[in-house]
């Protein structure tokens, strides 16, 4: 005997098609805080770090919001035409609740180490997903790319990078320089220096080929050396040395460390390998596009293709 389908049973069947097409179009997102489930992929957009500003770019998205940079006040240079016009919610260690509600984003992308006490309260207002740290740029670049339903974007932009990374490693093995060499990542700051181990540019470092000091290898983000009697704890084939030289105060105390006797003891100093780098993109900048910028210098220093 044949079953003819009933109104009800119909609309059953399609209401129940429907839900599971819809279940199936979410979007889960594992991270630092949680699980973010999104309905679909997110166009409006809020970024709470720098590395997600950065990342949001790279990806092609416009954010809605973004937060103010660290220098270069109100956003980083090479990112200002790309971002102009989007509306700044506040300092990423201070964001401004109610300026990103009032962007009604579809999510929102923060760093459990910049935001974990307002965590709550920004997935009040949109489905957040938190990084774990600010300088993990690819992590970032993905979780943006999950977010957002651009991923095959970000897998294009890690295949270019691995192909660079890989560029180098080969013609800086072929160009006569005794590699690999150990590498000291350099800060210094108005009343201190520092030597930064695992960070965004030393892990960059890392993956580039170069080599720590022993002393350098601690799995922390580096030490602050508050006595230039500490100076030779610096010693490395090469350095890479970073600061705010727009600040006086800075640049007179880089002046102090560098005049000191023991630092023309150190191995880079004598070879003449003492290289200082823009701190945006070797510190600041945090994220993807900032990360070819820094690897464009150092191709540059080492006067290779």
């Amino acid at each position: 005997m044949a079953h003819r389908l009933t109104s009800t049973t119909l609309l059953g069947l399609i209401l129940a098609a429907s839900l599971s097409f819809a279940q199936a179009e979410s979007i889960r997102i594992p991270h630092a805080m949680g699980t973010a489930e999104l309905d679909a992929p997110a166009q409006r957009v809020v970024t709470l770090y720098q590395g997600a500003n950065d990342a949001a770019v790279a990806l092609g998205i416009t954010p809605v919001g973004v937060v103010d940079s660290w220098v270069e006040q109100p956003m980083y240079h090479y990112l200002r035409d790309e971002l102009a016009g989007v509306t700044h919610v506040g300092l990423e260690t201070q964001p401004n609740l109610e300026a990103i509600a009032a962007l009604n984003p579809d999510v929102i992308i923060g760093a459990k180490m910049r935001h974990e006490k307002i965590y709550n309260q920004l997935n009040q207002i949109a489905p957040t997903v938190m990084h774990e740290t600010v300088f993990q740029f690819k992590e970032t670049l993905n979780l943006v790319a999950e977010a957002t339903g651009t991923t095959d974007a970000a897998a294009d932009w890690n295949d270019q990078w691995d192909a660079r990374i890989q560029s180098f490693q080969q013609q800086v093995s072929e160009s006569g320089v005794d590699w690999p060499q150990e590498v000291a990542l350099l800060n210094f700051r108005n009343d201190h220096a520092r030597i930064y181990y695992s960070s965004f540019a030393g892990n960059i470092l890392n993956e580039l080929g170069f080599e720590r000091p022993a002393g350098h290898q601690e799995d922390i983000w580096g030490v602050k050396l508050t006595s230039k009697e500490s100076i030779p704890s610096m010693n490395a084939d090469v350095f890479f040395m970073f600061m705010t030289e727009t600040d006086p105060t800075v640049m007179e105390n880089f002046t102090s460390w560098t005049s000191h006797p023991l630092w023309n003891t150190l191995t880079a100093v004598q070879n003449d390998q003492v290289y200082r780098v823009n701190e945006v993109d070797w510190n600041m900048g945090g994220g993807p596009i900032a990360a070819e910028r820094m690897v464009d210098s150092v191709f540059e220093h080492y006067g290779l293709d």
